[in-house]
């Protein structure tokens, strides 16, 4: 969900303090990458899930103070539209049968979860993009009641000065202005942790951002947005563009925006946070009373909170972490690629996918991207969030290659021995990344499923929004059944 702040406004004289004290949490932090005092033993896993909200119709029910309050449990936290939650799961380790057990797990918790939304009239989605959401859902009392989503509206628009215009092209074309950043609310996705030392940080990064076009492809499940079909990863082009605190003018001279892929491979953490600072305002400009130089001088981790606040409103696919826990640092490369859904099992194939790859690409002797440029990987992902499982991707070694030959011939061998070597069990190999072998063979993911069923139904006479209804309603029959994707019928 991110940090909190306590004010929607802010001063002049608090932004200019603010950047003043980022650029002394930036310094330490340098310090701190030269010393030994980062969490080291531990190469753990995190995982988050934002999810969206139903009525009995399967449109966006704006419940979720009432729903949360129903769960109960702080694992579950609000998010920045009342149709949307978020499921945190606490860190751990990959060996053994711990992913059996972690799908166990997190498939009580929400079956929990549902059972005490429906007590307030609600039921729980993991999509992508929810199809059955249209423009007049996101009207009136929409934004969850938290001065942070404020601030950040606030801040979006002060910056551009003037509406923001959605224009997606797709298989059909959606254009329309906004005056809220409500739309980007429809995008839900999953996040993957992965908690890695300091001098590791760089070749984890570089793994992931060279990874994300094929992961694309390969866990795509947002093809609909306010009724039409558009790219097979809308939430992608949406994010960005829902987002953009950049005039057409700004957008004309190159200005980087806030949802960023990055422009080259790093050599550090250090780049990224640098980066931030040098290019990117600040959205939430709260300052703390921490003074960070006293605090490493004695001996603590300083939590930074400036520059963590700062980080967290560039929304880069694969974002550099600095955390504490229990006074201890840490790094983590938050993956932010992947949609939320279709199931439990679906998420947990495309998170074994994605860790065992990074672990080989990650440790390669001469590591894949100094073979590819950094546009090529941008290209990689852009064409996969547009194109889905008709994906052309560039890779090292092979060329243009089709996304499942990539996958089948290179990426998942590389995702077995990368799992092996994380001391993952036989079993949990096997019955995670033999989902992404099946859709790779059958060229079927999520978003796949979702356009051949409104096509099928709309053959069958049904108008548009009759059919995506329908087809949601199929849909959380296969994610209450934790069936993958690649096996469901179509209507």
């Amino acid at each position: 969900m991110g940090d909190e702040i306590s004010s929607p406004t802010f001063t002049r004289e608090q932004r200019q303090r603010y950047r003043e004290k980022v650029r002394r949490c930036l310094d330490v932090f340098e310090r701190m990458l030269a010393t030994e005092m980062f969490d080291e033993d531990r190469p753990l896993t995190g995982l988050e899930i934002e999810l969206n909200l139903v009525d009995a119709d399967r449109r966006p029910a704006m419940a979720n103070a009432q729903v949360l309050a129903a769960i109960a449990d702080p694992a579950f936290q609000t998010e920045l539209a009342r149709y949307n939650i978020e499921l945190n799961v606490p860190p751990q380790a990959l060996p053994g049968d711990a992913v059996l057990d972690l799908e166990t797990r997190l498939r009580s918790s929400l079956d929990h979860a549902d059972e005490r939304a429906a007590r307030s009239g609600s039921a729980i989605v993991m999509v992508g993009i929810l199809p059955t959401l249209t423009p007049e859902h996101l009207t009136g009392d929409w934004m969850s009641a938290n001065p942070r989503y404020q601030a950040l509206e606030e801040a979006v628009f002060a910056a551009r000065r003037e509406d923001i215009e959605l224009d997606i092209a797709g298989a059909e074309h959606l254009r329309m202005l906004t005056a809220t950043i409500a739309p980007e609310s429809a995008c839900t996705s999953v996040q993957l942790h992965l908690q890695v030392n300091p001098g590791d940080f760089a070749a984890n990064w570089n793994a992931a951002q060279l990874l994300a076009g094929p992961q694309l492809a390969v866990g795509a499940n947002s093809p609909f947005l306010f009724g039409k079909q558009l790219q097979a990863e809308t939430r992608i082009e949406l994010f960005r563009q829902a987002t953009d605190t950049r005039s057409p003018e700004l957008r004309n001279q190159g200005v980087r925006p806030p949802v960023f892929f990055g422009d080259r491979w790093i050599t550090s953490i250090f780049d990224l946070f640098e980066e931030n600072v040098r290019f990117f305002p600040a959205l939430l400009p709260e300052s703390t009373d921490e003074d960070p130089e006293a605090e490493l001088a004695a001996g603590r981790a300083p939590r930074l909170q400036e520059l963590r606040l700062h980080n967290g409103t560039v929304y880069r696919w694969n974002r550099p972490v600095y955390d504490v826990v229990d006074g201890v640092p840490h790094l983590r490369v938050e993956n932010r690629v992947l949609p939320a859904g279709p199931t439990v099992v679906d998420v947990l194939a495309n998170a074994a996918f994605y860790y065992g790859a990074v672990q080989m690409l990650a440790t390669e002797d001469r590591p894949t991207w100094t073979k590819l440029s950094f546009d090529g990987a941008r290209s990689n992902f852009e064409t996969a969030a547009r194109d889905g499982v008709d994906s052309v991707l560039y890779w090292p070694g092979y060329g243009e290659v089709p996304w499942d030959e990539l996958v089948l011939r290179h990426l998942l061998p590389l995702a077995a021995e990368g799992l092996r070597r994380r001391h993952v069990s036989t079993s949990v190999i096997e019955r995670y990344l033999g989902i992404i072998e099946a859709r790779a063979k059958l060229r079927r993911n999520g978003a796949s499923w979702q356009v051949e069923a409104v096509a099928a139904l709309e053959r069958t006479g049904l108008s548009r929004a009759e059919a995506l209804s329908e087809m949601l309603r199929l849909y959380m029959d296969g994610m209450h059944a934790n069936q993958p994707v690649h096996t469901w019928d179509l209507p």
